[in-house]
């Protein structure tokens, strides 16, 4: 039965229109999983080595044990984020003779290949094979790396369940903050009394038993938790909710593109995935925080501009990008009506211009380290608003991949949505506020780098008009093609 489930995985995966698109994704995905695999084999390598060199006092086995617990933490919120959980059609299998529990145990055993199991197999193997070569007890090492990937088989099981509740995963992100904060300040060490019951796994190899049985009660626990939906009945029937509408006359004074405004407003607000990536976007205003506060980058002008363009262009990097798939589901409806193609685009520009200047506000707090920084980030914000802003629209207009609005998605690893041919239209994007600003940078000085990004939006928002008809033009040309693209369902 695995086997059969195994072939239509791959039918499904070859014969659908997105083949070419998915197939560059894996290419990109397992060129990603070498590297971070090799970068992963490395330290694990050389981690018995450079503890011995760091902190020569104490013992390697100990030292990892002691900060065993802020991997498992850290694992948890990197897992919530990034791993895209297995989905399968089960519709389908549910009216033939094929076992539930089959189903049920192939969805979850793919979770067995996530990359994300295979990072600590890859840093604690060999980890460990290094201490079985320094000398250290064979059967001692065997079951504390067995327990080790147990705990990390637990973490992604637990993830299903994360997944389904917000509440337990701010949980874990706080009690990992606060851990963090308390061990810097030196005010309380988490590491040392939970390090003991790490190393109490390496003393008494037995003790490895508990997260296997943890890593097998969680799996449990989830097949029960999918085998209880896992009908037909429940697959069809849609939720009755309540709706409480909100009133948005005030937009009205927007003219003739208010209802497109208003409907963009309504599905952010009422979907979860554009919901989920407007408050992932806010998190784009710490991103000038990697680079204002290291020394090196304030000698590499270039990257403050490119960090200043991330820090107010959160929204239209992520929402924008995918305009026009937030409108899958109904888009044919939409391009029966009759409206005009522009209004439609111009409503999609002011959202992002909105966006990039509720951003701005909100980075005042920059000022902190200096008025060049905070002028860097206002010529980014031009630049958003004057350029960026149509790159991104003229991108959309090559994206032909449907988005399912409420299927929770990890907001950075998922892949709906995504067109390859964006990333070379995203080029522009990053590459060039960092040539703006540079050369005349290098040239004159670095407030002339400022004025020619800044004056570069500026130029952007004279042309306005210019842009968004050319922009209307292919978006006309390819609107049938992307019907058709959006019909078919992933």
């Amino acid at each position: 039965m695995i086997k059969r489930f195994i072939s239509l995985e791959w039918k499904q995966f070859i014969r659908a229109s997105y083949f070419q698109k998915g197939l560059v994704i894996k290419i990109l995905l397992f060129l990603a999983v070498l590297y971070f695999g090799g970068m992963a084999l490395l330290l694990g390598t050389s981690l018995f080595f450079i503890l011995k060199k760091t902190l020569p006092e104490i013992d390697p086995i100990i030292s990892v044990n002691n900060f065993l617990i802020y991997w498992v933490l850290f694992d948890m919120v990197i897992r919530f984020f990034m791993q895209q959980l297995p989905v399968m059609n089960v519709k389908p299998l549910m009216t033939i003779p094929v076992k539930r529990s089959s189903a049920i145990h192939f969805l979850l055993g793919k979770t067995a290949l996530s990359f994300f199991n295979f990072i600590p197999l890859f840093i604690f193997l060999p980890f460990s094979i290094v201490l079985m070569a320094q000398g250290y007890s064979v059967v001692n090492v065997l079951c504390w790396f067995i327990g080790v990937m147990a705990i990390s088989f637990s973490v992604n099981f637990l993830n299903f369940l994360v997944n389904k509740n917000n509440a337990v995963f701010y949980t874990i992100l706080s009690i990992l903050a606060i851990l963090i904060g308390l061990e810097v300040y030196g005010v309380f060490k988490a590491s040392e009394p939970i390090g003991v019951a790490f190393n109490a796994m390496y003393n008494q190899p037995y003790l490895a038993l508990i997260p296997m049985v943890l890593s097998l009660a969680l799996y449990k626990i989830n097949y029960n938790f999918i085998r209880k939906g896992f009908y037909l009945d429940d697959a069809i029937t849609k939720k009755v909710k309540e709706v409480n509408a909100t009133d948005l006359s005030w937009m009205d004074r927007f003219g003739s593109i208010a209802p497109f405004l208003k409907n963009d407003v309504k599905l952010i607000w009422r979907n979860v995935r554009p919901r989920q990536v407007m408050f992932m976007s806010f998190l784009f205003l710490f991103y000038g925080l990697i680079f204002y506060t290291q020394e090196i980058y304030m000698e590499m002008p270039a990257f403050l501009a490119f960090a200043s363009m991330f820090v107010t262009g959160g929204f239209l990097l992520t929402f924008g990008q995918t305009v026009p798939s937030w409108d899958s589901e109904y888009y044919k409806l939409l391009m029966s009506q009759n409206i005009p193609y522009r209004k439609y685009l111009e409503s999609k520009w002011y959202l992002m211009v909105v966006a990039v200047g509720i951003s701005f506000i909100l980075s005042t707090p920059y000022l902190y380290f200096g008025w060049k920084i905070f002028g860097m980030i206002a010529a980014g914000a031009l630049f958003n608003i004057g350029l960026n802003s149509f790159i991104t629209l003229f991108g959309g207009a090559l994206n032909r991949v449907p988005i399912e609005l409420n299927v929770k998605a990890k907001a950075f690893s998922n892949t709906n949505g995504f067109n390859p041919t964006q990333l070379l239209i995203g080029l522009p994007k990053f590459v060039l506020p960092m040539l703006l600003f540079y050369i005349p940078y290098k040239l004159i000085n670095f407030e002339a780098g400022l004025i020619v990004l800044a004056l570069s939006g500026v130029v952007g928002l004279v042309f306005r008009g210019f842009f968004l008809k050319k922009i209307e033009t292919i978006y006309q040309k390819g609107k049938y093609k992307t019907i058709a693209a959006y019909a078919e369902k992933k």
